[in-house]
């Protein structure tokens, strides 16, 4: 893995070497601090020649002046103060990384004309530098063109108005960007070393933050029947699973809330075969899961204020003698009959008896499930924004919102009784899907049907958590989506 960098929090100052990053407003405007490195009016003069506009997260990059012992001087485009907003704080730490350029001494100075940072916005600036730190290369024996890895972490200093208060606010944003980056090493193992029982063990893991996890094993879910769930895993030689996260940083009274997620380590379709091209990328169908892990580490690391809980299911979906075969009927856990018309429509079959598991254990305020459910979400959305379907208008509000903040968008979809009609079944309760008309609103109308009259979410993160574009703050295939988008929704609405 790359090794990821170090960071310190300082005084404004004059850095004396390294490489350095100020900021620039829009209209490339240089706050007051800029004005030692630029004794000759070098740098004014390089953003005349550019026509460099400050441009938000945009670069520029400088020779250093005449007799100075620093590397390389960068300027990284804050552009309007007035929107200067968390999500543009992380853009910001991210292109501060990258126009670094993998130096190992770096002081970005966070100092914009116009607008003095807050301590969360330089909090939000770090983890930005966190988030495009990372890359997922630990299976490379050769690393940037054949050339050794660094030995030692980069280190990076921050300087800000008020690095106390900064650092203090890091400490928050640093357990959210870990859990995000266990996210994504999570989905980007491949399936070969990452199976349910490796799955499971990593969310045993959080033990060692004060979760409380149990994972059921598949005599114990049979015994619970979950024949939905474990008809998935039967093709497979991988045990199936299901791990339950507690994290009870609320009050004792308090009423939980609970996340859910697809763990499906690896999808060959099952009988039903996927076809050849892309199929490596099913490695991932457990980003769902990942998310769930990654956000109950985030909260515990913070020690958010409220009372939590993961449920992941952790299956294979693999072609083999006794697999589950298209016209079979399993009982689910609810006691409704399900048809299995498609053994590729198998992560509502997971998450059927995890929703209900958690809704009838632990009567959570609300229930919010992730899953690389559907092709036909892609379809709708693209990968800028996760399907959200919700029986509940306040949950989904607050979605909404969480992700135009976090830049982890969702759409709100459409669930209606003229859908629901759709998934009713010649010989059972409910057929697992609907065909390809409404594809992802039929997986979710057959979700629906295992949450009763509880507040539900069921995010649709096909195209966001794996293969979506590139940015300031990620460069990997797997995106960690989700972590900050539900970190966000618990800490502004059900903490305290």
């Amino acid at each position: 893995m790359s090794i990821r960098p170090t960071i310190a929090f300082a005084k404004i100052a004059t850095p004396k070497k390294g490489s350095v990053v100020l900021l620039a407003a829009d209209g490339a405007a240089l706050a007051e601090s800029a004005a030692a490195l630029d004794a000759e009016g070098t740098l004014k003069k390089a953003i005349g020649v550019t026509e460099y506009s400050g441009k938000l997260a945009s670069s520029v990059e400088i020779l250093a002046p005449h007799g100075s012992e620093l590397d390389r001087i960068s300027i990284v485009g804050a552009g309007k103060t007035e929107a200067l907003d968390e999500r543009a704080w992380n853009r910001i730490g991210g292109a501060a990384f990258a126009a670094a350029k993998k130096a190992q001494e770096i002081a970005i100075v966070a100092d914009v004309a116009g607008a003095e940072p807050s301590a969360d916005d330089v909090a939000a600036l770090g983890m930005g530098v966190i988030l495009a730190s990372y890359a997922f290369d630990r299976y490379k024996t050769k690393k940037d063109n054949g050339k050794a890895a660094p030995a030692k972490p980069a280190k990076i200093t921050i300087m800000c108005a008020n690095p106390t208060a900064a650092k203090k606010a890091f400490a928050t944003a640093e357990a959210i960007a870990d859990g995000v980056v266990l996210a994504r090493d999570l989905v980007n193992e491949p399936a070969n070393i990452l199976g349910t029982l490796e799955f499971a063990a990593k969310a045993k893991e959080l033990e060692q933050l004060g979760v409380k996890v149990e994972i059921l094993t598949e005599k114990e879910m049979k015994k619970l029947g979950m024949n939905a769930l474990l008809g998935v895993a039967q093709g497979s030689v991988r045990p199936p699973r299901l791990a339950i996260m507690q994290w009870s940083g609320g009050k004792a009274k308090d009423q939980p809330v609970a996340f859910i997620g697809k763990g499906v380590v690896f999808d060959s379709g099952g009988v039903s075969i996927k076809p050849a091209g892309g199929m490596e990328d099913m490695k991932g169908d457990m980003g769902g899961a990942a998310a769930v892990t990654g956000l109950m580490h985030a909260l515990a690391a913070r020690k958010a204020k409220a009372n939590v809980i993961g449920v992941i299911g952790l299956v294979e979906n693999m072609v083999d003698a006794n697999a589950q075969r298209p016209g079979d009927i399993v009982t689910s856990m609810s006691g409704q009959t399900i048809e299995v018309l498609n053994t590729d429509a198998e992560g509502r079959l997971v998450l059927a008896d995890a929703l209900w598991y958690t809704n009838d254990r632990f009567k959570p305020r609300f229930m919010i499930n992730l899953a690389t459910l559907t092709g036909a979400i892609i379809v709708a959305l693209g990968n800028e924004h996760a399907g959200l379907f919700s029986n509940d208008d306040e949950l989904a509000d607050r979605l909404l919102k969480a992700g135009l903040d976090t830049g982890e968008k969702v759409w709100r979809m459409p669930l209606a009784p003229e859908y629901d009609k759709i998934i009713d079944a010649k010989n059972a309760d409910v057929k697992n899907t609907g065909g390809r008309s409404a594809g992802a609103i039929t997986a979710a109308q057959f979700l629906q049907r295992f949450v009763k009259e509880t507040p539900w979410a069921h995010l649709d993160i096909a195209g966001t958590a794996m293969g979506s574009p590139s940015s300031e703050i990620n460069q990997s295939w797997a995106s960690g989506y989700g972590v900050r988008l539900l970190d966000r929704l618990v800490r502004d609405h059900y903490e305290g």
